[in-house]
């Protein structure tokens, strides 16, 4: 008898596999290409960068932030801010603007 339950057990994991390789896979988009739009130690200025570009709708990622702070925070590794390919012209313009706005 344990054996029975122990195929009917198995059976019923089949039928399960089966049902779920019929499913249709999941979509993915492509990740965006990404392009630097700033280099700086400036914590204050990336936050600031950061604000600008999230208040206009354009998302932003900082790279190597953990990587400076693991080096002290002396400055030889700068953070970057990186922005998608397709908004990187309007970041940048936009960045630019603002910062000759401050002069």
């Amino acid at each position: 008898m344990p054996r029975r339950v122990k195929c009917r057990t198995f059976a019923a994991k089949l039928r399960r596999a089966a049902a779920l390789s019929r499913r249709t896979p999941p979509t993915f988009e492509r990740p965006a290409l990404m392009k630097e739009l700033l280099r700086t130690n400036n914590v204050v200025r990336l936050s600031w960068a950061q604000a600008l570009l999230r208040d206009a709708g354009i998302d932003s990622v900082v790279l190597d932030h953990h990587a400076s702070l693991v080096d002290g925070s002396i400055g030889a590794v700068p953070r970057r801010l990186m922005v998608a390919e397709r908004d990187h012209d309007r970041a940048h313009a936009l960045v630019a603007a603002a910062e000759q706005g401050l002069r």
